[in-house]
């Protein structure tokens, strides 16, 4: 990635997908929050109108995951797999749409994010004291000090 980025965008997919901004010249967080897919597509396509070539997103892309917890339940495991297939499919679309758009971008393995921080551990790490959830602290996790 280049380094001249004045603007990253995480983005945490799922059927809530987590949203979060991080601006490089203050080094902090502008925006952390959940949308659907499209509110947040839309989002991403005005940020990189509104600054051209300052925008880089890293959206974390299931498809890298190689594995996926195992669940004692028949059930729990057949719903966590169908949802492992939708988020996949979410990354697909994230990726189409980046490319379309010529949208500076990197898909990112689960593994290399630090996700499912608690709210105290988040606003400790990241100075952000606006209420947030898992989504947008995983989005935010993504760029944050990146």
């Amino acid at each position: 990635m280049n380094r001249n980025y004045k603007y990253l965008i995480g983005i945490d997919c799922g059927v809530t997908t987590g949203y979060a901004v991080y601006t490089r010249s203050k080094k902090q967080l502008v925006s952390v929050e959940s949308m659907t897919i499209l509110e947040a597509i839309a989002a991403v396509k005005i940020c990189h109108q509104v600054f051209p070539g300052s925008v880089f997103v890293r959206v974390e892309d299931a498809r890298l995951r190689k594995w996926i917890p195992y669940e004692k339940d028949q059930k729990a495991e057949r719903g966590k797999r169908e949802g492992a297939g939708s988020v996949k499919r979410d990354a697909q679309i994230w990726e189409e749409f980046l490319k379309a758009e010529q949208i500076p971008h990197e898909m990112v393995a689960p593994k290399n994010n630090k996700t499912k921080l608690k709210a105290d551990c988040f606003k400790k790490i990241t100075g952000w004291h606006i209420a947030t959830n898992e989504h947008g602290r995983d989005a935010a996790m993504l760029v944050f000090g990146f």
